[in-house]
């Protein structure tokens, strides 16, 4: 709120969010009323936007750490977009002729758009302009890709992006998180990534935290069903936003490894409450308790994140481990769906064989009753009279 009150800092905030490819933020307009601590805050990451090439090649260790402890709110929009390299992108320009097109997805995207973010003011309401924004990123990016279209909780990933940054630039940073962060796969209506997620997720599960893991299965209690969100919208719909948007920044730094080790951390916080539960009294804590634990204090949650075991060589051999499963079990379709194609051939050659059968059974009576008709020699003399008597004792 200082920094909005501040008529220089407005005019630096305004023009790094409204044009990010030009740079950017000046460390002159930090306001003067601010702590020495925010003050130092603002002049370092003004700093790190000004010579982000810099920072990026010779400082990068430095630049994790920072990230880690949250990226200072009003420099969220341009540094998103730098760590992505959504600042020049050519489909920008096709955003305004994407939004003149008719997308087959239009009614799915509008029935869910009030479900997005329903309690924040930028969306309430249905003529909201958070709403109008959110709806015209979705479209435009089912349009650019019809693979995978629209797909639901993604617009949660967007409508984070839209409270940061304007729709164009959104639309471009979610572009890149579908093609470069692996959303995309997640997306894709197989979900054949979600499936590695989970699968990788549950090795984890039961080599950190094996006693957690035998009651989740004793109650039958699937890691899909409480993991799945978490990697379809990053933990914005877990979480309250303070605390998801600290995930995310760390996620457009380090990808979808955050994702594992907050989940990981969650269950460790958790585990002596959950071995106590059964798999109702699990649904609803994982509702209601494990999303606000962390409200007023997201570093906790952070620090215990990066303690969890997290070996990224394993985590390529359970991809490859996955892959080998899943190609197995479509062999094994492919070969059960080759037998009921035979099965279904051959009842159709039973078929095709018993109506000719029974065919030739009518055939058959027909003769039969046509024969009836004639005389009773015919059948017990077929041959000529005068033959029969050649071979007659009493003649």
């Amino acid at each position: 709120r200082l920094l909005e009150a501040d008529s220089k800092s407005m005019r630096s905030m305004n023009g790094s969010r409204r044009n990010s490819g030009s740079s950017l933020v000046s460390s002159s307009s930090a306001s003067s009323n601010l702590s020495h601590l925010e003050e130092d805050t603002w002049i370092l990451w003004g700093r790190i936007v000004n010579e982000w090439d810099e920072w990026r090649k010779k400082k990068e260790k430095l630049l994790k750490e920072l990230i880690r402890k949250g990226i200072p709110h009003h420099f969220r929009a341009i540094v998103w977009q730098l760590l992505c390299s959504a600042t020049d992108m050519p489909v920008k320009n096709q955003y305004s002729e994407l939004l003149k097109m008719s997308s087959p997805c239009e009614k799915l995207i509008r029935r869910d758009i009030a479900r997005t973010y329903p309690e924040h003011e930028f969306f309430k309401g249905q003529d909201s302009l958070g709403q109008e924004v959110l709806f015209n990123v979705m479209k435009a990016y089912s349009l650019v890709d019809r693979e995978v279209g629209y797909c639901q909780g993604s617009a949660f990933i967007v409508g984070l992006l839209l409270m940061q940054m304007p729709e164009e630039e959104a639309f471009c940073v979610f572009v890149k998180l579908m093609q470069e962060y692996r959303l995309r796969e997640l997306f894709k209506p197989s979900m054949a990534q979600l499936g590695l997620c989970i699968y990788q997720f549950e090795y984890m599960l039961q080599e950190q935290l094996p006693e957690l893991n035998i009651h989740f299965r004793s109650q039958s209690f699937l890691t899909s069903m409480y993991a799945s969100s978490w990697f379809l919208t990053l933990f914005l719909t877990t979480f309250p936003l303070p605390v998801a948007t600290r995930v995310f920044d760390i996620f457009m730094y380090e990808g979808l490894e955050i994702v594992f080790r907050v989940g990981m951390a969650l269950l460790q916080f958790n585990q002596a409450e959950l071995v106590q539960l059964d798999m109702e009294g699990m649904s609803q804590y994982f509702q209601k308790v494990i999303p606000h634990q962390f409200d007023s204090c997201p570093d906790k949650l952070i620090l215990r994140a990066f303690q969890v075991k997290y070996n990224p060589k394993k985590m390529k051999r359970l991809e490859k481990e996955y892959a080998a499963i899943k190609n197995k079990e479509m062999e094994e379709q492919i070969e059960i769906k080759r037998l009921r194609t035979e099965n279904r051939l051959l009842k159709q050659r039973i078929e095709t064989l018993e109506k000719e059968s029974a065919a030739l059974a009518d055939r058959l009576i027909q003769v039969v009753s046509k024969m009836a008709g004639f005389p009773f020699f015919f059948f017990f003399f077929p041959f000529p009279p005068s033959f029969s008597l050649c071979f007659n004792p009493f003649l």
